[in-house]
């Protein structure tokens, strides 16, 4: 008897976003300037103002990098509920991940596809940090595995959009091993020669930048994202020190060499699939 592929295409899940009117307005968080919500989706939620890049859900990010036609959301159905430690802060566990799927139209913090940038054969591995902040839990470390996988099964570049406040505290240390097993999926894109590209996008921090993130061939970031691994506010304390400005940002870790560059939302789909075309052409040459 042949064995199912854990691997299963579904319709790509809208945006939950309530019908737009041309009087509707949002307000950016940074400037306050008020914008009418149809052209702030055209503007793929970056203010004109002053170019503040808004939150983005793992669903609606999937749709804005893949090409039109080309994206197939996976399904694994064998992922199932975890909740190894009963864990109840006045709201159990279980109760908080069915709100956060009702939130978001996700299964878990990941939302992985299939999909083309650019004509360049990908699978995204989007975190969503409207759900329960984009923390790592067992099932959305699994997740990104299963994405890792099927990258490699089908020849795919690799790309993470990272968002998250870190490790899962209602998981305990079984969210904390999810760092090795996620490195063990960027492992295996590398054996296999694969690009890996990752975009890191505010605000991303805990075990999920001091794991896959900055595992990547390419680090990439969005304007002004909130990127560590614990809080400013935490370090000072600790050290009992006032931090430098800026510090914690994307265009601070440029300036110190921890990623490759900062690129805003607009051109990051072009980016991406030239960083995976000359990662790919460099592969295939060798």
């Amino acid at each position: 008897m042949s064995r199912r592929s854990p691997f299963r295409s579904v319709p790509a899940p809208g945006p939950r976003l309530r019908p737009v009117t041309n009087t509707q307005t949002i307000t950016c968080t940074s400037c306050k300037h008020r914008s009418v919500t149809q052209r702030w989706e055209e503007q793929l939620r970056v203010c004109g103002n002053c170019g503040h890049h808004g939150a983005v859900g793992a669903a609606l990010r999937c749709t804005q990098l893949a090409d039109g036609g080309s994206l197939a959301m996976q399904q694994f159905d064998d992922i199932g509920e975890r909740d190894f430690l009963k864990f109840n802060d006045g709201i159990p566990y279980t109760k908080r991940l069915a709100a956060a799927r009702d939130k978001t139209g996700l299964d878990e913090a990941f939302a992985i596809a299939r999909a083309s940038i650019n004509g360049m054969p990908a699978v995204l591995a989007c975190m969503d940090f409207g759900f329960l902040g984009g923390s790592l839990g067992s099932a959305a470390g699994e997740l990104f595995v299963r994405g890792c996988e099927l990258a490699v099964a089908e020849q795919r570049a690799m790309v993470a959009v990272c968002s998250s406040g870190g490790a899962r505290m209602q998981e305990g240390i079984v969210s904390l091993a999810q760092m090795a097993r996620c490195s063990s999926g960027v492992s295996m894109v590398s054996a296999a020669r694969l690009p890996y590209v990752s975009v890191l996008a505010d605000p991303c921090f805990g075990g999920v930048t001091a794991s896959f993130a900055v595992q990547a061939d390419v680090i990439l970031a969005e304007p002004r994202a909130r990127i560590g691994f614990a809080g400013g506010r935490v370090i000072e304390q600790a050290t009992y020190d006032k931090l430098p400005d800026g510090f914690q940002t994307s265009e601070f870790l440029l300036e110190h060499g921890m990623i490759d560059a900062v690129v805003e939302r607009g051109r990051l789909r072009t980016t991406l699939a030239t960083m995976l075309s000359a990662l790919m052409s460099s592969r295939d040459a060798s």
